[in-house]
């Protein structure tokens, strides 16, 4: 005879395979008394499982969706798809919010069997994503190691390329994974430097757990740390403009990850934006289809001339140059 627990995953798995059983045919399929299953199906019930049931002879149990997520059953193959789609979802973004997809394939992967868990590592290094010219790849199962560092709050050594392609080795204390639409950013506590850094999960080699439990004290914003950081980066050239906006607007119009934002006035804000060159930020300007002042520096500002007559004379002579 079976198990009591191993009964009620046999029921589960009868009940989400077709819409309404009756409580002879579950008696048949299980080997059973009727009996035997009206009180499973009260335990189901207790376990947060939404049993319905209809009376009369050819009445019978259905589930349907409930307020609470009761246990999952799933068989190695719906656990391997489930994990796979997870996965799909994190890197795509296809759902929006991908740390909650993330989130859920951290904790799958943590509890799938050694035989399942072996097969999705294949597909990991099997599976190549098409991405953007401009979107880097990131190495198949990164950030499931990245997520689980964060989630086990245990300092790591980090094997990481810097913007120069020189790899480095650091000790970190993990904090949080962002999105940014574009770009995976691992937010973590440089220990030699003590100082909160953002690391582009795409230069992360491997990422080793050292045993070490960290408590984090005053952890930063992580989403603004990495917006600044992106803003502040490595450019060649920085231009101030003013936008007659007030601070919000602004935001609206040129993000986080674009410029850094200063109020001015509650009209008024005053935005530094970094590029290659003037005339990259120049198009980069004329491309925001709003008013605004260049007070720095005069080339941008003369670049930005420059195309705007550009622009006119080709719509007054109705030619393009």
């Amino acid at each position: 005879m079976i198990s009591t627990s191993a009964r009620l995953l046999r029921l589960v798995s009868l009940l989400s395979a077709r819409p309404s059983w009756t409580c002879g045919e579950l008696a048949d399929h299980m080997a059973v008394t009727e009996r035997t299953v009206r009180r499973d199906i009260a335990r189901l019930r207790e376990l947060g499982y939404a049993v319905e049931s209809d009376p009369g002879p050819w009445g019978g149990y259905r589930l349907r969706a409930g307020s609470r997520v009761p246990p999952l059953l799933l068989d190695g193959e719906e656990a391997l798809a489930v994990a796979v789609g997870l996965r799909e979802a994190a890197l795509s973004g296809v759902l929006g919010g991908d740390q909650a997809a993330l989130s859920a394939l951290l904790k799958l992967r943590q509890v799938l069997p050694s035989r399942i868990a072996d097969r999705l590592g294949e597909m990991d290094a099997a599976f190549v994503h098409t991405t953007r010219p401009d979107a880097p790849q990131i190495a198949p199962g990164m950030l499931v190691e990245l997520a689980g560092a964060c989630r086990r709050a245990e300092r790591c050594r980090l094997s990481y390329g810097d913007r120069m392609g020189k790899a480095t080795v650091r000790d970190v204390d993990p904090y949080r994974l962002v999105h940014t639409g574009r770009r995976w950013y691992f937010v973590a506590r440089d220990v030699t430097r003590e100082e909160w850094r953002t690391f582009r999960a795409d230069r992360v080699g491997q990422i080793q757990p050292t045993g070490r439990p960290v408590e984090l004290v005053d952890p930063p914003d992580p989403a603004l740390l990495v917006s600044r950081s992106i803003a502040t980066g490595a450019y060649p050239l920085y231009v101030t403009i003013r936008l007659p906006l007030p601070m919000d607007q602004a935001l609206r119009l040129i993000p986080q990850t674009v410029g850094t934002h200063r109020p001015e006035s509650p009209d008024a804000t005053i935005v530094d934006i970094g590029g290659p060159d003037a005339d990259g930020l120049a198009r980069y300007l004329l491309s925001l289809a709003t008013p605004l002042r260049v007070l720095s520096p005069d080339d941008v500002r003369q670049a930005l001339l420059r195309r705007t007559r550009e622009l006119f004379e080709d719509n007054v002579n109705g030619q393009p140059r």
